[in-house]
């Protein structure tokens, strides 16, 4: 899996920080997605929203794709 920050998002820190958020998504959901090779791609509204709301889009968006295993 990749995880991809533009240099949109902010600084170095900003970046960084927004690619652990995803990572940390991945990994508390890694027995409920599908094997594959994924890129996930921060957006710069990563940093201005609650982890729960991140979160909440992350499995809809996952659901959405049909990438969760049930």
């Amino acid at each position: 899996m990749a995880f991809v920050s533009s240099k949109k998002v902010g600084n170095a820190v900003s970046r960084n920080r927004s690619r652990r958020l995803l990572k940390s998504l991945v990994l508390s959901n890694e027995n409920n997605i599908q094997t594959g090779m994924y890129i996930f791609v921060a957006k710069n509204d990563i940093l201005n929203r609650d982890y729960k709301v991140i979160t909440k889009d992350f499995n809809y968006a996952l659901k959405k794709l049909g990438l969760l295993v049930n």
